[in-house]
């Protein structure tokens, strides 16, 4: 069997567990204020795969992204009810079946305390670490992602207006604002369906226009089965966007 059709049945077999361009990162996800609890330990496993993306290569030794396929661990502690420390392990598998650890980025996320009875909430998420050129022109970078959101027994609203800053040679030079949306609808107890939006407007000091902007909105569906919490979504990728189609998954696992 060959690594591509391997790679494929890898994420179909998750799916099933629920019954310059801008190609999809190895992270695709909206922060909301879903945390850990003091001293609790999480694993999270992000998946996607590119049926259908760019054959092209913006430097030499990137991987492209045409039926690339990544998958990331996540691992994460609660420190405080208020503070989360996690740390990501991203790898990815070429279209033609070369397997590659591509980076290791350590996080701190902040979720103010809520006032009692109020839906809305807001905090910060911070990420600092490396990446290889595999995925990326920029070996060394950070993020800082506010969260802004709102939540009600009918509705979750999470903004995450992101400032992605490279910290190395390669790349733009400059903070690009990448700001990222989601909308679900609960259906009941164990599944939600909506939209997650995501956008690369390019850097803060040269914002672009519509044309030369780059969007991929997901259809996506939480989903609680067994234990486990999975997110899954379907992305369409238009205007400057480098991959046309995206699948992908995030599983996180029972773990105390």
């Amino acid at each position: 069997m060959k690594y591509r059709q391997l790679t494929a049945i890898t994420l179909m077999a998750a799916m099933n567990l629920a019954s310059p361009a801008w190609a999809a990162s190895d992270e695709i996800q909206v922060y909301t204020d879903e945390m850990n609890d003091p001293g609790q330990y999480g694993v999270e496993l992000h998946l996607n795969y590119v049926p259908k993306g760019s054959k092209e290569i913006s430097h030499p030794g990137e991987i492209a992204s045409n039926h690339r396929f990544q998958a990331t661990p996540e691992f994460s502690y609660g420190i405080t009810k208020s503070l989360e420390a996690g740390l990501y392990v991203p790898t990815a598998i070429s279209s033609d079946g070369n397997f590659y650890a591509t980076g290791l980025r350590p996080r701190l996320k902040y979720i103010h305390p809520k006032e009692e009875g109020s839906p809305f909430f807001w905090g910060l998420n911070t990420e600092f670490g490396y990446s290889s050129l595999k995925v990326t022109d920029t070996m060394w970078g950070m993020e800082i992602r506010p969260i802004i959101g709102f939540e009600n027994d009918h509705w979750l609203l999470s903004f995450n207006p992101i400032l992605n800053i490279p910290l190395s040679k390669g790349g733009m030079h400059a903070a690009a604002f990448e700001p990222s949306l989601k909308v679900m609808r609960k259906i009941n107890e164990a599944l939600e369906l909506g939209i997650e939006q995501y956008s690369g407007m390019g850097p803060i000091n040269n914002l672009q226009g519509w044309k030369n902007q780059e969007h991929t909105t997901y259809v996506a569906a939480d989903l609680k089965v067994k234990g486990m919490e999975i997110n899954f979504g379907i992305g369409h990728g238009y205007q400057k966007a480098e991959d046309d189609w995206v699948i992908k998954s995030i599983i996180a696992f029972p773990f105390n």
